[in-house]
């Protein structure tokens, strides 16, 4: 069962960041199941959302060095693409243990927002199409609604075509 709930009552990085920032979002939290195989699309089905607006955050290294990609839930990250969109060359997806420890989340709730670590931020340009998009709202059962544009005012982000389909 999905619940909106208070912002401040989350209480994580990210909605604590977004506060400070005066950017406007909505909190849902879920029941996460333990057993859950892709954390967005659990999302997605336990709130009722249209999985082209439920975007994950996903970690990859361009020419070594850490960066965030952020595309829709059933679909996969293009990591050509998130390194031309960064101007690298090689990109590969980043080792979960240090994703967990340069973001401060754990894997499955990895939130674009708030990290330990600001990192360079890519938003698969299919969200300009949405008035909003939900991202993890840094732990697994709870993600955030908020414009694109804030979502990229707040990560200091850029949008670029870094989704393909599975």
């Amino acid at each position: 069962m999905a619940r909106r709930t208070d912002a401040s009552a989350a209480g994580t990085p990210a909605t604590l960041a977004l506060a400070r920032a005066g950017v406007a979002f909505t909190a849902l939290a879920y029941e996460h199941d333990p057993r859950a195989q892709a954390y967005g699309l659990e999302a997605a089905e336990k709130l009722g959302l249209d999985p082209d607006r439920v975007f994950k955050t996903l970690l990859a290294q361009i020419d070594g060095e850490l960066a965030v990609g952020i595309v829709p839930v059933a679909r996969q990250l293009d990591l050509k693409a998130l390194a031309a969109a960064l101007g690298g060359k090689r990109a590969e997806m980043a080792d979960p243990r240090l994703a967990e420890r340069k973001t401060g989340y754990v894997v499955g709730g990895i939130s674009p927002i708030g990290q330990k670590t600001p990192l360079p931020t890519v938003l698969d340009e299919s969200a300009i199409l949405c008035e909003t998009i939900y991202v993890s709202g840094g732990r697994r059962g709870l993600d955030l609604e908020l414009a694109p544009d804030d979502l990229l005012d707040v990560t200091g982000g850029r949008f670029a075509s870094i989704a393909r389909d599975r």
